[in-house]
């Protein structure tokens, strides 16, 4: 009876995924096929040197007796289905052994009994704790000569826990008090009754507080047999999300060239024909063990399959409820650059080489077309001549790899805010970055700080995607960034104009403006290291890591075979050939054990920047500037001028006193959408024009319970500042201007009118628009809307100024007398009119008045003074009318002309 069979009759209710990791040559498959053997899955015990183990089966495995890829495996222990996934163990694999710790219930560590506890021991401890995996600790290779049992406990307590405690055979009176020793609860209980209950060993290990020892020979099969009964004993399976969730860790291919996801259901039920997305679906579910593998309808939470028929899942992407992983610890340090055949098709190379970057990521194949060249990242020697060997086997190509370069990262020094514009013709978009250094190893951390009233919800996770869709190139190197924090904290669109490419251009070239701005570092990868070297050759020892930017502790005791321990750290570009040379001097005795520490600031930063020759404003494929638009084009501005172009300005950067958050309104398009009944909660920052609008508006308490619930699923909460005004400060200036008296006073957008009244109100808000921004006051463009019955009235926001319309029975005089008269002996208050009455009354109030002929002259004024400024004279007078006007309304705007001229 299968495996399957009983699952399907449910004599298997317990799923448990077990991962298996150890150093190279520790014996892990070795240890696997003895599990598998005596579970009774295989009939038959297989030997690495023999060629035959179950879970080699890749013939480059095989021929060379080390696991390159993860593999499953099933076995069944009373009424718990094991899922087993083999690991690779050789330090060029790693990053394939972390991408399955992404899945794993427990984990069983092997150590060689000959070897002790190594360098990449070390790094594999450190990666079960990261991933908070409970550990099993199997000590292989017990039968060998020389191997000490009290010794290696005593090193395992020392470099790796003290909760490593002996189990198996060897757990007795005196192992059962460690146990209870690491818990305080546990201890009571011991002290009681002289012994522990099961269920608090199995919440011990759970919690990481003890890590079960077994001792013995997994080709011997010694101690295999008590390390699966301490398995079915103490092992748990762990609860299931609600809802369905799963997670991607692998991604492969079959004998067919068939694209397999390989993943873990960690909540509900995966079946066949299940959407996952809105246009990919679950074909076929694979249960793997070994090469087999069998078809089935469904997997339970805990289990772990293969699946068809999804062709863009990725490598750590999460599923239904379950979220994305984060970056990997480990990572490549040297880039290699790869060497086609003569005569091969280079895009036809890439496209198939991204099949490979599928199945490993860190490959980070690019295609260099300065240098026009293909770049690889390879963890070393081994990992370039097995991907050599696929590239043949599968796409039948022949490459070569030249000599690998370091793999360089950028941060910056002290925060900076970074902006970026973007709007050719039609086109529109600006968004404000504050980017921050974070300690070393953090990676890049994405944030907003953006209220909705600034730019709606939708646009802030574009920004957000596109920030995290491609690696950002710093700006001494072209080295991607890292160790920082990029933050949304004001951006804008326009109701029209703004497509979701247009955010992808302003927030890239905001994070290099900011990169332009900012004191950037230059990082390299930094090893640690374990030297072991005779006593005689220790003073040598000292002297290269000096002479290699190093640093190490003092050297450890003598020990019995005479060797002396120094640990320490130094950078991966000098030390990468360094074990060459160690072999050489100690004549063979000597080793060297590297652990990638992670990136820090580059000894040679200067030297390096000189070599790679990077000139970040060569880089067209990453502009650090912004694209403006005036008279109806778009004109490049550079970074160090940019902020000087922004329709944003505020110091994002300076401290201000704050308020509590107001609560947050769903108003689409960053305030340049319509809504009736309402009033934008951008006016809280002044309070005069606050209190108009809620007297003529109403209040913002039935917005605020609109959409009180709404407020909770903002992407943050961001912190409102408030603008203090102080008593020597200049008064701040307010122009009211009355629509429809300027429209059909100035003669250009009166003629147009008489086409379409639509057409002549948004010319003019365009106009003033652009007026505003230069003139720098607070403009309120207020337009007749009292013979609209039931009318509440509205506000909006467009660009940078506010268009009011006007209640039922409320013209725009009265709109503007009474705004007049709540401001106008505070502030500065103008009005644009030529309602002689209306100038009279305003003039009462305190307030300044400008005629609509006036006013005209103004704004030509104005767009003159902007043409000079941006030194784009085109030669010739034009009406500025002209200059906004779309191409088919100024075609109409110049027939009415003409057609008026021919009359006289």
């Amino acid at each position: 009876m299968s495996l399957f069979f009983l699952l399907k009759r449910g004599e298997i209710v317990e799923n448990i995924v077990m991962g298996i990791l150890a150093h190279v040559d520790a014996g892990k498959t070795t240890l696997s096929e003895g599990m598998l053997y005596l579970s009774g899955t295989v009939r038959k015990l297989g030997r690495v040197d023999h060629k035959d183990a179950f879970l080699d089966t890749y013939s480059l495995e095989r021929d060379r007796g080390i696991t390159i890829f993860s593999k499953q495996a099933i076995f069944s222990l009373g009424n718990r289905r094991i899922n087993l996934l083999d690991t690779p163990g050789h330090v060029d694999f790693s990053a394939e052994m972390e991408r399955t710790l992404q899945v794993l219930d427990y984990a069983v560590l092997v150590i060689s009994g000959a070897d002790g506890v190594q360098g990449h021991t070390e790094t594999l401890w450190k990666l079960l704790k990261l991933y908070e995996i409970p550990t099993f600790i199997f000590i292989n290779k017990m039968d060998q000569p020389g191997t000490d049992r009290e010794s290696l406990l005593t090193e395992l307590k020392e470099r790796l826990d003290e909760g490593c405690i002996v189990f198996g055979k060897g757990k007795n009176v005196e192992s059962l008090e460690e146990i209870a020793m690491t818990d305080e609860a546990v201890l009571d209980y011991f002290m009681e009754h002289e012994t522990v209950r099961n269920e608090d060993i199995c919440r011990l290990i759970r919690e990481r507080k003890i890590f079960p020892c077994y001792f013995g020979s997994a080709l011997k099969l010694d101690g295999v047999q008590e390390l699966l009964a301490g398995f079915e004993e103490y092992m748990e399976p762990f609860d299931g999300k609600k809802g369905f969730g799963a997670r991607v860790f692998k991604i492969s291919r079959d004998d067919k060239g068939e694209r397999l996801t390989f993943l873990k259901v960690t909540g509900g039920k995966l079946v066949v024909k299940m959407p996952i997305n809105k246009e990919e679906k679950i074909n076929q579910i694979r249960i793997y063990s070994g090469a087999k593998y069998e078809a089935v309808n469904e997997v339970e939470a805990g289990g772990v399959c293969a699946v068809t028929g999804l062709s863009s899942s990725y490598i750590g992407q999460g599923l239904g409820v379950e979220k994305g992983t984060a970056a990997p610890f480990l990572e490549p340090v040297l880039t290699y650059q790869m060497i086609l055949p003569e005569g091969a098709d280079t895009t036809k190379v890439l496209r198939e080489l991204k099949q490979l970057e599928e199945e490993e990521p860190l490959l980070n194949i690019v295609w260099n077309p300065a240098l026009e060249e293909i770049h690889v990242q390879l963890m070393g020697e081994v990992q370039t001549e097995i991907l050599k060997t696929m590239i043949a086997e599968r796409f039948h190509l022949d490459v070569e790899f030249g000599t690998g370069k370091i793999v360089y990262k950028e941060t910056i020094k002290s925060p900076v805010v970074g902006v970026g514009h973007y709007e050719p013709l039609r086109h529109y978009a600006e968004v404000h970055l504050k980017m921050e250094p974070l300690e070393a190893g953090s990676g890049l951390v994405f944030d907003t700080d953006c209220s909705e009233d600034v730019l709606d919800r939708n646009w802030q996770r574009l920004i957000l995607t596109h920030l995290q869709e491609r690696e950002h190139p710093g700006v001494l190197t072209g080295a991607p960034i890292t160790d920082m924090k990029i933050t949304i904290v004001a951006g804008r669109a326009h109701l029209k104009h703004t497509e979701g490419g247009d955010f992808r251009q302003a927030t890239y070239r905001a994070v290099r403006q900011g990169l332009k701005s900012a004191e950037s570092v230059l990082l390299e990868p930094w090893y640690s290291f374990v030297l072991e070297v005779p006593s005689e050759q220790v003073g040598r020892a000292m002297s290269d890591i000096g002479q290699m930017n190093g640093s190490f502790e003092g050297p450890e005791a003598e020990d019995k075979q005479g060797m002396v321990r120094l640990t320490g750290t130094a950078p991966a570009s000098e030390m990468r050939d360094y074990q060459r040379e160690v072999w050489a001097y100690t004549k063979g005795r000597g080793r060297i054990t590297l652990t990638l520490k992670g990136y820090e600031p580059c000894h040679n930063a200067e030297e390096v920047i000189e070599e790679i020759g990077y000139d970040s404003e060569r880089d067209v494929d990453n502009p650090t500037g912004s694209v403006f638009c005036a008279h109806g084009a778009g004109f490049l501005v550079k970074w160090d001028e940019v902020p000087e172009y922004m329709h944003i300005k505020e110091d994002f950067l300076a401290e201000k006193p704050s308020i509590e958050q107001d609560e947050v309104m769903a108003v689409q398009m960053g305030n340049h959408c319509n809504y009736s009944g309402g009033y934008s909660s951008s006016y809280d920052d002044d309070p005069e024009l606050l209190t108009i609008m809620e007297r003529e508006f109403g209040s913002k308490q039935k917005e605020r319970d609109r959409y009180s619930s709404y407020r909770k699923q903002t992407v943050s909460t961001p912190v409102r500042h408030t603008t203090v005004i102080k008593e020597n400060e200049p008064k701040k200036e307010y122009l009211l201007v009355d629509g429809y008296n300027i429209i059909f006073a100035w003669e250009e957008l009166n003629e147009l009118a008489k086409a379409s009244i639509d057409a002549a109100r948004n010319k003019l808000m365009d106009i003033l628009s652009n007026y505003q921004g230069f003139i720098g006051c607070t403009l309120i463009l207020v337009f007749d809307a009292y013979k609209v019955k039931g009318n509440q009235g509205e506000v909006q926001k467009y660009h940078n100024i506010y268009v009011v319309y006007t209640k039922e029975a409320e013209t725009a005089d009265q709109y503007i007398e009474k705004t007049t008269h709540e401001i106008g002996r505070k502030y500065k208050v103008t009005v644009a009119t030529s309602d002689a009455l209306e100038q009279v009354i305003v003039m009462g109030q305190g307030a300044y008045r400008i005629s609509a002929r006036d006013f005209y002259e103004e704004v030509e004024r104005t767009e003159k003074q902007i043409r000079e400024i941006n030194e784009r004279e085109r030669g010739e007078k034009r009406n500025y009318l002209l200059d906004y006007a779309k191409e088919e309304d100024a075609r109409e705007m110049e027939k009415v002309r003409l057609g008026k001229t021919t009359e006289k």
